[in-house]
C-alpha cells in the first residue's frame, strides 16, 4: 500500500573524538560541495534506502576519512525542521573514541579536507553541527561521570595518573589527585595488573578495565 505522507531525508554523522597532548579533539572534514562548501562538519551522509544506520555510519566515515574499524555508538537523534536547505532531513548521530597514534585521517569522497581540531577552539561549523558536537560531549561528559574507562582514549593499561588526565581533558577541570584515586578505585572498575611504569620517579602501578565490573563500556573492551 502506497503511503501519500512526505518521506524525510536520513543521514548519520560520526563525531570521533582524541586526545592529542591532553587535549580533546574531535575529527572533522571540510565540505567539497554545496550545501555549505568550504566549511568544516561531522563526518556522515546520506543513508541508503536498504542500508543499516551502522553501517551507513561506518561506510560514509571510511569514505570521507579513510578512518574504520572504531567502535560506533548511536548518542542522539537531529531532526529539527530547517537543519538541512536541501530539506526536510533527521539525522542519526554516532560517537566514537580514538587514540591519534592509531588514525590517519585522510579527505576522500565529498570531503576536500579532514583533521583534527580542538573542542575548545572550533571553527565555524555547517548545518547544526555545533550543536550535534555539544550532546556528544556532554555524553561523554555523564558516562565519566559514572567512573567508566573511555576505549580508545587509554592503551589496555594505563596508570592511575594517565586515567586521570584523561578525565580533565574530557571534564575540561582539574581534579583533586587524591580525592580521584579514591573514588575510582573504590568504583570497582579496575583490576591491578601487577606491573609498574618505570620512569624519572617512583615506580607507578599499571591496571586494565576489570572486565567482570558493571562499567558502562565493559561490553566493548
Amino acid at each position: 500500500m502506497m503511503h501519500e505522507y512526505p518521506r524525510p531525508m536520513v543521514t548519520v554523522d560520526v563525531v570521533i573524538f582524541t586526545l592529542r597532548e591532553n587535549d580533546l579533539q574531535v575529527l572533522l572534514v571540510r565540505r567539497r560541495h554545496p550545501p555549505f562548501a568550504g566549511m568544516w562538519a561531522i563526518p556522515g551522509g546520506f543513508v541508503d534506502i536498504d542500508e543499516p544506520l551502522e553501517a551507513a555510519a561506518r561506510r560514509e566515515l571510511e569514505e570521507e576519512t579513510g578512518v574504520r574499524g572504531v567502535y560506533l555508538e548511536q548518542f542522539h537523534t537531529f531532526g529539527d525542521p530547517g537543519r538541512d536547505p536541501r530539506g526536510r532531513t533527521i539525522t542519526v548521530a554516532y560517537f566514537a573514541l580514538v587514540r591519534a597514534d592509531q588514525v590517519r585521517p585522510r579527505a576522500g569522497d565529498d570531503a576536500a579536507e579532514a583533521g583534527w581540531w580542538s573542542m575548545r577552539a572550533l571553527p565555524p561549523l555547517a548545518f547544526d553541527h555545533d550543536r550535534i558536537l555539544a550532546r556528544a560531549l556532554t555524553h561523554l561528559r555523564q558516562r565519566l561521570k559514572c567512573f567508566a574507562v573511555p576505549p580508545g582514549l587509554l592503551p589496555d593499561t594505563f596508570t592511575l595518573n594517565e586515567l586521570q588526565s584523561v578525565y580533565e581533558a574530557v571534564l575540561g577541570e582539574k581534579l583533586d589527585g587524591r580525592s580521584f584515586r579514591r573514588r575510582v578505585l573504590a568504583a570497582g572498575i579496575l583490576q591491578e595488573t601487577g606491573e609498574y611504569r618505570r620512569g624519572g620517579g617512583r615506580p607507578a602501578r599499571l591496571y586494565r578495565v576489570d572486565r567482570n565490573s558493571s562499567q558502562p563500556w565493559r561490553s566493548i573492551r
